[in-house]
């Protein structure tokens, strides 16, 4: 039989993650459907008290998005015209497009070849007198490199904002094997605020849009629960002390949030035995950068670099065998957002970077059989 032959690979699969979860999720959607209470009721205030101690914060407030967790935590920071916020070169649009939206200008750093989260010893020279900022992303759920990052913001006296959206459950350990007291601490305890994403295809993902919004600051948390609500004053109903937003985690989402925590961790490393399966099968192939197992990381994606080889030739042998296969991401930020308000301090890694990413397909229960199939079919590549 040939692999053409053979059942499509898909980027992620989540149906047997409903079948194995039916029951519970079945309970749980059902309980939100009999309670009569749909929207900030008891099902967001369990999870948000769950997930907090999960993550180890005093604040967990559940939003409609990661996005708007991006917003917000911005917001609540202070944040706004005139601003400047430091952030990485290479990510998803929100990243960029959350400091715009608040009316700050993003300013782009190159990443680290090899994590290719940002550079931390790049980000000091980007520093102006306008820097309130800076918001490093845990790509494909690698922790950037928080010890470091943390130094500047406080040698700044700058606000820290962590773009979790794909690192759920991932934990920090310092790459250079120094010792840290955030070694093992969880991405989103340990800038002043942590966003996260809970996108169906995330590590936490519901079935349906969702966010967090986490911190350790009282005064943080208290404006982030008013932004989600049109600006209102939880104390005194209709009150409006600021223009708000219409962000609340929904009812039934936070149900199927509680019932997934569980079981994250297990998940989590599920992906880890992926990852290191992919290394196995294939680190005889020259013509790919595979990622590091390294401690900490989730493996939201498990992403290659092509080397010496056009992309698009994986891509055309993958498909041939019914292997799916994704870019996370084509463009760096600087290329679409310089253009419109922001600015870089030059990102040509980035840029080399988005031309050579491809992810494989990756979600916790995926068979070795598959990974030795996706592999099995980048071998076949002849490369001259």
């Amino acid at each position: 039989m040939k692999d053409n032959d053979l059942n499509p690979i898909p980027m992620l699969d989540l149906k047997g993650e409903v079948e194995e979860l039916w029951p519970e999720l079945s309970e749980a959607v059902l309980r939100v459907l009999r309670s009569g209470q749909y929207v900030l009721g008891r099902e967001v205030a369990a999870f948000e008290e769950e997930v907090a101690a999960y993550l180890g914060v005093k604040h967990a407030v559940g939003l409609n998005s990661g996005t708007d967790a991006l917003i917000i935590g911005l917001r609540a920071l202070g944040i706004g015209p005139g601003d400047e916020v430091i952030t990485t070169a290479f990510s998803f649009f929100a990243t960029a497009e959350a400091i715009v939206h608040v009316g700050a200008s993003p300013v782009f750093v190159d990443i680290d070849e090899k994590s290719l989260n940002i550079a931390p010893t790049l980000i000091e020279m980007a520093i102006t007198e306008r820097t309130k900022a800076i918001l490093p992303v845990h790509l494909y759920g690698r922790p950037a490199q928080m010890d470091q990052i943390m130094k500047v913001a406080e040698k700044f006296e700058l606000k820290v904002l962590e773009d979790c959206a794909q690192s759920f459950g991932a934990r920090f350990y310092s790459e250079d094997g120094s010792t840290s007291d955030r070694n093992g601490a969880m991405t989103g305890s340990i800038g002043d605020v942590g966003a996260f994403s809970f996108y169906p295809t995330k590590n936490l993902g519901a079935y349906g849009d969702g966010g967090l919004l986490t911190t350790n600051d009282d005064e943080v948390a208290r404006l982030a629960r008013m932004l989600r609500n049109h600006g209102a004053s939880p104390e005194r109903r209709y009150e409006h002390e600021m223009i708000g937003y219409n962000s609340r985690l929904d009812e039934f989402q936070a149900a199927v949030l509680r019932v997934k925590l569980a079981y994250v961790d297990e998940w989590n490393e599920d992906r880890r035995a992926a990852a290191r399966q992919y290394e196995r099968t294939l680190s005889g192939l020259k013509f790919l950068e595979l990622p590091a197992v390294t401690p900490g990381h989730v493996f939201h994606q498990y992403t290659v670099r092509s080397v010496n080889v056009p992309r698009r030739r994986l891509f055309e042998v993958l498909e041939a065998r019914g292997v799916a296969a994704s870019i996370f991401y084509p463009h760096s930020l600087e290329c679409l957002f310089t253009t419109r308000k922001g600015k870089s301090t030059g990102t040509p890694v980035s840029q080399d970077v988005a031309q050579q990413v491809l992810s494989l397909p990756m979600w916790p229960r995926i068979d070795d059989s598959a990974i030795d199939r996706v592999a099995a079919s980048l071998a076949s590549l002849k490369v001259l």
